[in-house]
């Protein structure tokens, strides 16, 4: 899909009475496809709205700017639609009067006829055609939004833009809402932006949900990927095995940014030991794996307190990449890496700033395997051989294996494994990455086909009946 709309390194700062600066957004970039469906998300004060209103033309960036099919957006627009969450409906027309007002005046060109057949066909879209003769003040309020949105696809807009449009009704009418949002949505092909802080209502509707840090100075802190296949039903997708997966990240980092923003209303200087300046207070991040028992048996058993370290926090983390994302944040002191991560960390490997990273403890040597699905056992594969002509009898078939991270030893020996068998793993499969937790329920699941990770991942396969050990 080509680029419609480029947020172009956009910061916005506002001027305050008593002569000094918030910078509410900063160095925000982003590229919107044609036809994708986005939601941005963050806490409140992290300046969702505001990009959405710098994206929409009612308000104009402090520096960077916005380009809509190369043009530069410096002003409201009939190819931008917003949908405010108070439907801003004139209380004296109709339904099908407030749609026609915006369709009068963006199509005054056409014919009469022409106009009254788009106006019934928005009615019909948004099924309020038995109500199309009430005024606002007849009908219910999630009603009322189906107008407000029915008002802005009747003019056709190649931009459809929601400031949480449900934030105020009742569960079940957002509910339902959000279902004919969606259909709406496939069936008309509208680039769509939503803000929201309905984590459900994002994984539902989006292609991609970008998640915001804390104001002042708010930044892009990470963009997740909805790849949950369209069209969608509500319980296809929480029956995905992907939903919580996605859906846990998205709270992780919410919940981190709650944490970032009560340390900061704390504001409490570091806390260094009572005779020198060495830190005593450490967070330390681990993946759940067998490695991180030496990091769980030295806190169980006052290791860290023999030595002088007094308030140690292990701190759970989703995914490898949450982990690199706290040390060079600094967030995390010290972390649990698979081996590749300090290196690519320093050479500021995927794009990412250098960060100095120094190996004080090597965790373990082994535990690690090569798992395949149970279903390539079923077939007869027990080698690699007879794994390159299952390849080879199914061209049409990609096979996918998951790796915990690019820049680990499960990556290179994985590699290393499957050129050794003459299998290009750059073309003859598809490797994607999956934080190790995950990796059991995408192979039940039919994600993947395999993977190479640690126990007790490995063993939970195994021992699940879902997989073998192809390679220890």
């Amino acid at each position: 899909m080509s680029i419609l709309v480029e947020v172009d390194h956009v910061d916005r700062v506002f001027n305050l009475p008593n002569g000094e600066q918030y910078i509410a957004l900063k160095n925000i970039e982003l590229k919107i496809k044609k036809g994708e469906f986005i939601t941005l998300i963050g806490h409140s004060g992290c300046g969702k709205s505001t990009l959405l209103n710098i994206i929409a033309g009612l308000d104009t960036a402090s520096q960077g700017g916005i380009t809509l099919e190369g043009r530069e957006v410096r002003e409201p627009g009939p190819d931008r639609m917003v949908v405010f969450q108070n439907y801003s409906l004139l209380p004296w027309l109709t339904v099908r009067e407030n749609i026609a007002l915006a369709v009068d005046e963006i199509y005054s060109g056409n014919s009469q006829e022409d106009r009254e057949l788009v106006i019934e066909y928005h009615i019909k879209l948004v099924g309020l055609g038995q109500a199309a003769n009430k005024r606002p003040s007849e009908i219910s309020g999630g009603m009322k939004q189906r107008v407000a949105i029915a008002r802005a696809l009747a003019i056709r807009p190649k931009l459809l833009l929601l400031d949480e449009p449900f934030g105020a009704l009742d569960a079940l009418t957002r509910g339902g809402l959000q279902d004919q949002l969606m259909n709406i949505c496939e069936e008309s092909k509208v680039t769509s932006v939503m803000v929201t802080h309905d984590v459900d209502e994002a994984l539902l509707l989006s292609d991609r949900i970008v998640m915001l840090t804390n104001g002042p100075e708010a930044q892009i802190g990470q963009i997740l990927e909805v790849n949950i296949p369209r069209p969608r039903k509500r319980m296809e997708v929480v029956n995905h095995p992907s939903y919580y997966a996605l859906r846990n990240e998205m709270v992780y980092f919410l919940n981190q940014q709650k944490r970032v923003k009560q340390r900061r209303a704390k504001q409490q200087p570091p806390v260094i030991a009572r005779n020198g300046l060495e830190k005593v207070n450490l967070d330390i991040g681990f993946i759940p794996l067998t490695d991180c028992a030496p990091l769980v048996v030295a806190k169980e058993k006052g290791f860290f307190k023999a030595h002088g370290l007094e308030e140690v926090t292990l701190s759970r983390e989703p995914s490898w990449k949450e982990i690199a994302k706290g040390i060079a944040e600094g967030r995390l002191d010290a972390a649990q890496m698979v081996a590749g991560m300090p290196i690519a960390m320093l050479l500021g490997l995927d794009g990412q700033a250098p960060v100095p990273v120094n190996s004080a403890l090597t965790l373990s040597r082994n535990g690690n395997s090569i798992i395949f699905g149970k279903h390539f056992y079923d077939k007869g594969i027990r080698t690699l051989k007879d794994f390159k002509a299952e390849i080879a009898n199914t061209p049409d078939t990609v096979h996918t294996l998951g790796m915990v991270h690019s820049a680990s030893m499960h990556n290179l020996l994985f590699r290393y494994w499957l050129a050794a068998g003459g299998i290009d793993p750059d073309l003859d499969v598809g490797l994607t990455v999956i934080p190790p937790p995950q990796m059991v329920s995408n192979l039940k699941a039919g994600n993947i086909d395999g993977y190479c990770a640690g126990d007790p991942w490995n063993s939970h396969a195994v021992n699940g009946g879902s997989g073998f050990v192809i390679a220890p």
